[in-house]
């Protein structure tokens, strides 16, 4: 069986949108599917990283940016062909021209199925490309355009079936909800051993900073700098996890060999399940790894990043599963008040139990039982 993906990660984009499409695929190569990626090769691309997870890439022409980027204000007008997605600019070419490169790819490849997890991308571009796969899954979180699809996956705290009712075809499965989101199989298997070492309260001794493996806003060098003015233990070490393309890490370096705490960067981690075991308290980013931390019931204060991460964030502090901080504005105000009181190890206590609510982590089986892998 062959899978292809379309997916693109750069420093505007960000990291995710790859990473938890390479979750997927490498779950599904476990079960003995080939699978390809198409990706354009963005400033900040992830094209050997996919690589080096042992899978196929097909690189795809900079067109540069479309000639009439779309206002922020148009997210509302869905469907309006003057506009398209409100991502447009994010494509680095028109969807005509995505379309086209796109199809001689998967015209030799003839996949079974094709996996679209582009903020850029709509109905137009999915119905051009309906020839060339037989099925096709589109990883959402917006419901902001219309699919042409046969699953859609939105894995969002507060995203429901019926923000989707509209947009998707009657025969389009809708998996709705963290259930679904996609880790790794890590994150489950450490599941009960992290929630068990919470059950003990401990101590805020660990303190894991992971903001996105770009940070383009350099909300990293803003947290640390806010954290020199908070109270933390004297015995209290922390932990930076940054990606390799983040362009403030040098920065971020220098402000960590200064700060009044042992404080390590370390990029490029495949040991990130376990990294978040052996924390006690996360500065994180709102957007997928939010189910990560959730999953491992890791007491988190989450900071807002882009727009687009808003909504979950609030479902999130909604549901007493995080501390909300605000978004990268806010940082210096707010987060000494949030450190103050997930110091007390009550409060993280109870912030660990409604998160481990949220997610088992054992989303990608149930995503493959939707495909109609074999064995999932």
């Amino acid at each position: 069986m062959k899978i292809a993906f379309r997916t693109d990660a750069s420093l505007q984009i960000g990291s995710g949108h790859v990473m938890r499409c390479l979750t997927l695929a490498d779950a599904l190569k476990a079960q003995g599917a080939d699978c390809h990626f198409i990706s354009r090769e963005h400033p900040g691309h992830l094209l050997e990283v996919i690589r080096q997870r042992g899978h196929e890439v097909s690189c795809l022409e900079m067109y540069g940016q479309p000639s009439q980027p779309v206002p922020t204000s148009q997210t509302k007008k869905i469907g309006d062909p003057q506009w398209g997605p409100a991502h447009t600019a994010w494509l680095g070419s028109t969807w005509q021209n995505d379309a086209r490169d796109t199809a001689s790819i998967l015209a030799s490849l003839k996949p079974e199925w094709l996996v679209a997890d582009h903020y850029a991308l709509d109905h137009h571009w999915e119905e051009v490309l309906a020839p060339h796969y037989r099925q096709l899954l589109v990883i959402d979180d917006l419901a902001d355009r219309f699919h042409h699809c046969d699953l859609l996956l939105d894995q969002n705290l507060g995203s429901r079936p019926r923000d989707y009712a509209a947009l998707v075809p009657p025969p389009c499965e809708l998996l709705i909800g963290p259930n679904f989101a996609l880790l790794r199989p890590e994150f489950a298997a450490l599941r009960s051993y992290s929630l068990k070492r919470r059950r003990a309260q401990p101590a805020l001794r660990h303190l894991l900073i992971s903001l996105g493996g770009v940070d383009q806003p350099n909300a990293t060098g803003l947290v640390l700098q806010a954290l020199r003015t908070c109270a933390l233990p004297p015995e209290c070490r922390i932990t930076v996890v940054m990606g390799l393309t983040a362009p403030w890490l040098q920065e971020v370096r220098e402000l960590a060999m200064h700060m009044p705490w042992p404080t390590a960067v370390v990029v490029n981690v495949d040991d990130m399940a376990q990294r978040m075991v052996d924390s006690d308290l996360a500065i994180g980013a709102a957007g997928s790894t939010s189910w990560e931390r959730c999953c491992l019931g890791l007491p988190t204060l989450i900071v807002v990043l882009a727009e687009n991460q808003r909504a979950g964030a609030q479902a999130l502090a909604a549901a007493h599963a995080a501390r909300l901080v605000g978004a990268v504005g806010d940082i210096a105000a707010q987060l000494p008040e949030a450190i103050h009181e997930l110091i007390d190890p009550r409060r993280a206590a109870n912030l660990s139990l409604a998160a481990s609510a949220i997610t088992d982590g054992r989303g990608v089986e149930k995503v493959l039982k939707a495909m109609g892998i074999a064995d999932a």
